[in-house]
């Protein structure tokens, strides 16, 4: 996609993992969308920590709650989403009904002269190959019509069971999967792009993937989640302007001026 010629600072955040016992995150990300100043947000995937279906968010529920926030978020500047693996059946009525624009993964989005890779992050880590293995069966048409179809409070018990699988299988992992730079470093050449935006991981941070042919230098620029529930919180926002990318905490974002003034180079996250 091809970013308007009058957007001047642009948003990507990811893994904010939203639910109904922490209310400290959906407090902050409510602050921070009143709060930026930002043309455009890219939310890229794990919106929420389980979606089970659009039908969810019925009058009343938390889902509906926080969609209520996304449309009035909508109405003064354009929301796009990708989806994660947690909330990959989030649909085009839920995202009708918030105004939010739905993306492919990975979308490469033309911005200040530059392309930016923007993907969720998961299909590239390759060495768990367990996941990859589920995300297959998962993301398949076949699947997914199949578990749409069964009942509300069935899918919300599955959902609660799939959540506390994940959660058990990552106390036991030495550390998460991360994205392969290889893999990275090809989407990023096949796509005509030097930097690549994702979250999924939980590891933010900036890592360099050597040159392309043409020489340019590769990045791969990782979102942070969002867990201001927990004893050290923790929740960022990059910000990018005609000056480059900075990170920004949820307390910077709420305490800047209206015009992305201070945006650093890129290469300085």
């Amino acid at each position: 996609m091809t970013a308007s010629p009058h957007w001047r600072a642009l948003d990507f955040l990811s893994d904010l993992h939203l639910q109904a016992s922490e209310p400290a995150t959906l407090a902050a990300f409510e602050r921070y969308l009143q709060a930026t100043p930002a043309d455009g947000i890219f939310i890229l995937g794990d919106l929420f920590e389980v979606w089970i279906g659009d039908d969810a968010a019925e009058p009343g529920s938390f889902e509906a709650q926080c969609g209520a926030l996304l449309r009035e978020a909508a109405l003064r500047r354009a929301v796009f989403f990708i989806r994660g693996n947690r909330d990959f059946l989030i649909g085009s009525q839920f995202l009708n009904t918030c105004g939010a624009q739905d993306l492919p993964d990975p979308t490469v989005l033309s911005f200040g002269g530059q392309r930016w890779l923007l993907s969720h992050g998961d299909a590239l880590c390759l060495d768990d190959v367990d996941y990859q293995r589920f995300r297959a069966q998962v993301r398949s048409a076949a699947w997914q019509e199949a578990f749409l179809t069964r009942s509300l409070s069935e899918r919300q018990a599955m959902g609660r069971a799939m959540r506390e699988a994940s959660t058990a299988r990552q106390s036991e992992l030495a550390e998460y999967a991360d994205v392969d730079s290889q893999a990275a470093k090809a989407c990023l050449v096949a796509a005509n792009a030097t930097t690549m935006i994702h979250g999924h991981t939980h590891r933010p941070a900036e890592h360099a993937l050597g040159t392309d042919e043409q020489g340019r230098a590769l990045t791969r620029v990782v979102l942070s989640d969002w867990h201001l529930d927990d004893a050290k919180p923790r929740a960022d926002v990059l910000r990018l302007s005609a000056d480059g990318l900075r990170r920004l905490s949820v307390n910077e974002l709420n305490a800047l001026p209206k015009t992305p003034a201070s945006i650093r180079p890129a290469g300085t996250c």
